[in-house]
């Protein structure tokens, strides 16, 4: 909590330097594609300024707002986003921007706190996982001993959530889900920018019929194959497996940096030795080891699941964006699953 109040306090006290200087460094900008501009490049004039908390929800914002909108993914690339918190410059990119996106469901823990400090009241908040259906999540800290635990409960406290009350937040894992959100996003750009509205729905039609496809795809190839059951590192995919009726075996709980204790390692080496699990899979933005402990006692093999949470530079350079990464994801379930 010190650290948090600490960067309000440095945001406001050189928010005006900063805004004297221009505006506030993105941490990765991009075209309606999702591409990061080369150095030096000019970003087109934009009747939007929009900050976005991380990737998945910054992709739908640039998709939806192409040229008219000049969009910022306030993560750095390759960064994991659960524990990020915003620094000096992103609160003085608030105070100037127009729009401001963010997942909701407890995945910026952060969020509430830095909106109610800001001085731009004209600032359009959109909680993007906005009426769509929250699955529970778990959480590891029942493990933890006495001290840990009211360690972890008091900074919970002081931050002023409990976890969003254990909700799993990587709603955008579900392309209907994720179509959702591009569609809450929509709506405030055309309640921001209302010259542009054509345009703004234009580009949501279109990728609206991207998602849809992408949903058929996910249906049609997983439910031929015969097996349900994937084991992986991180408990993201509860909305992907009910969608498309999978089986989430999680080695962690929401936290994608925590480790398991033996007894849980045990019970996850346990059940992939009695369904024959042939794949463990793991992300790419925290280590692997613990998927690779369980994938070798049991001999499989480990492949990367993404819950597309934030892509590398070699992705963004590739031209990598949700849709693309959730197909490599179908390739990988496939090759596990068959």
């Amino acid at each position: 909590m010190k650290k948090f109040w600490c960067i309000l306090v440095v945001g406001c006290a050189f928010l005006f330097l900063l805004a004297a200087c221009g505006s506030a460094q993105p941490a990765d900008t991009g075209s309606a594609d999702g591409e990061t501009p080369e150095a030096g490049s000019e970003t087109p004039e934009a009747a939007l300024s929009v900050y976005a908390s991380f990737y998945p929800v910054y992709d739908f914002a640039a998709k939806i707002g192409g040229e008219k909108a000049r969009v910022v993914n306030m993560v750095p690339a390759g960064t994991e986003p659960h524990d990020w918190e915003p620094a000096a410059a992103d609160i003085a990119g608030l105070e100037n921007a127009d729009v401001f996106v963010y997942n909701g469901a407890g995945m910026e823990h952060w969020a509430e706190d830095i909106l109610e400090a800001l001085e731009n009241k004209g600032l359009i908040v959109v909680e993007a996982s906005a009426g769509i259906e929250l699955m529970e999540g778990h959480h590891e800290h029942e493990d933890e001993d006495s001290e840990e635990e009211a360690e972890h409960e008091a900074a919970e406290e002081e931050f002023g959530h409990e976890e969003e009350e254990g909700y799993d937040p990587h709603v955008w894992l579900d392309p209907q889900n994720a179509k959702r959100e591009m569609e809450n996003i929509k709506n405030a750009f055309v309640s921001a920018d209302p010259d542009n509205a054509e345009t703004y729905e234009a580009n949501y039609a279109k990728y609206a019929a991207e998602f849809d496809a992408l949903d058929d795809a996910f249906r049609e190839t997983l439910s031929a194959l015969p097996n349900k059951d994937i084991i992986v590192a991180h408990e993201a995919f509860g909305y992907l497996c009910a969608a498309y009726g999978l089986n989430q075996v999680p080695i962690e709980g929401l936290s994608p940096d925590s480790e398991p204790d033996p007894a849980k390692m045990a019970e996850i080496i346990d059940f992939a030795g009695e369904h024959d699990v042939k794949v463990v899979f793991f992300e790419e933005l925290v280590s692997p080891k613990v998927a690779e402990a369980v994938a070798d006692a049991v001999g499989a093999e480990t492949m990367v699941l993404s819950p597309i949470e934030g892509l590398g530079d070699e992705e963004l350079a590739a031209g990598d964006d949700y849709f693309s990464v959730m197909r490599k994801n179908l390739e990988a379930l496939k090759a596990a699953l068959q």
